[in-house]
């Protein structure tokens, strides 16, 4: 039997991998249209290739695909977290957790997975092309052919798509001629641009725990926020701009970001915050007590932005001075307009439709013998190692070839 894998990343090569372990006989050929392999691998994690996460629980790691989750739960029941860590720990490559569940090879080199996927896939016998495109696919009696140009092709029996996502849909006509549904691809996993907010002058500086709304929308974000010299960035604004890809690529990237410093839901808990700290520390200077011990840069431009001088004692700033710390503590606002892609790692939200797709074996409803794997299903997921962990399960799945 002749296997094609289209796509030479993550994906392509564990479905690769999994096709030759379960077809011993078979021939294994991937086709990569670019020079590079396992592109994504080599900068993900600035370097160090956050290959999955620790979440061990199957119902919490599907909470973190947007799109695909509920589908993907049954998935991981074949293979999820643990199996990708006993996967490349059992052919030496030792991986570590860190405290936000991320994780990472000892070595903190994304080289040390690309070694451990190239090994295993020269050891196994499987062929490499690359700056091989594919234009086109054709069914055939006994399976398909893959058209490399108008004239040449390449014939097999099966077939895994494992091309990644397409930032235009114009890149999947190809799947969509063959009658596939297609989800307009947007980004997702993108930062904030804040071109005409002054918070921007506080670059560097970061606050462990905020919760982020989209204004008027009911998506909410928390977590560590991050201060750029273009906006936001860190996974309270990530997790927005995944779970919101669709919805703020409809805004033209232009809406309000609401920003709770403080993480506590209830604004009387704030304004009893506030209450304690006049009480206890009226005569110094508000400027020097700083509420849910936020940065001092941060807490001098917050009073700046409530208009209370830093130098005013606490139980001077009167009643509008509390509600006006209250407004902009835990309800703060700042106009955003256009987004950055975070750390290079371009994530795609849309793909080949899960209706046009067996999730039992993510074989292609519309030409028998055809598989997908990877990004360019409409699967992902928030920054964390989930994109990955998709990856090796949905390449995992797909070599299975059944």
């Amino acid at each position: 039997m002749k296997i094609g894998i289209i796509g030479g990343g993550a994906a392509g090569f564990f479905a690769a991998i999994q096709a030759k372990t379960n077809h011993p006989d078979s021939t294994v050929i991937i086709l990569e249209k670019s020079k590079k392999l396992l592109a994504k691998v080599k900068i993900s994690g600035g370097g160090r290739c956050n290959v999955t996460n620790a979440t061990t629980s199957i119902s919490e790691l599907s909470k973190a695909y947007p799109r695909g989750g509920k589908q993907l739960k049954k998935l991981f029941q074949a293979f999820n977290t643990l199996h990708t860590h006993e996967w490349f720990t059992s052919r030496g490559v030792e991986l570590y957790a860190q405290e936000d569940g991320r994780v990472f090879p000892v070595s903190d080199n994304s080289q040390s997975i690309i070694d451990c996927l190239m090994d295993e896939v020269n050891k196994l016998g499987i062929t490499i092309k690359t700056e091989t495109s594919v234009k086109k696919l054709e069914t055939t009696v006994e399976g398909i052919n893959v058209f490399l140009d108008e004239k040449n092709s390449l014939f097999f029996n099966k077939v895994i798509v494992a091309a990644g996502g397409s930032p235009k849909k114009s890149g999947l006509q190809w799947l969509e001629d063959l009658g596939h549904e297609i989800k307009n691809p947007v980004p997702s996993l993108f930062t904030f641009n804040m071109p005409k907010e002054k918070v921007n002058t506080l670059m560097g500086v970061a606050v462990e725990n905020a919760t982020t709304r989209i204004q008027g929308e009911k998506l909410v974000g928390n977590g560590p926020l991050l201060i750029t010299h273009w906006g936001m960035s860190g996974p309270a604004v990530l997790v927005l701009s995944s779970f919101g890809a669709r919805l703020l690529a409809d805004k033209n990237y232009q809406f309000n970001l609401q920003v709770n410093w403080t993480n506590e839901q209830n604004q009387e808990i704030v304004r009893e915050e506030i209450q304690k700290i006049i009480s206890e520390h009226g005569q110094k200077q508000v400027q020097n007590i700083r509420p849910y011990n936020l940065p001092s840069r941060l807490w001098h431009f917050l009073l700046e932005k409530a208009e209370l001088p830093l130098v005013q004692k606490w139980d001077e700033i009167g009643k509008k001075g509390v509600h006006k710390l209250i407004e902009v503590l835990a309800n703060d606002v700042y106009d955003v307009r256009g987004k950055t892609t975070f750390k290079e790692e371009f994530v795609t939200c849309g793909g080949v439709s899960l209706n046009s797709v067996n999730m039992k074996t993510l074989e292609s409803k519309h030409m028998s013998g055809l598989y997908f794997a990877g990004e360019i299903l409409d699967i992902d997921a928030i920054t964390g190692g989930y994109n990955f962990q998709a990856a090796w399960t949905t390449g995992f799945v797909a070599g299975k070839l059944k």
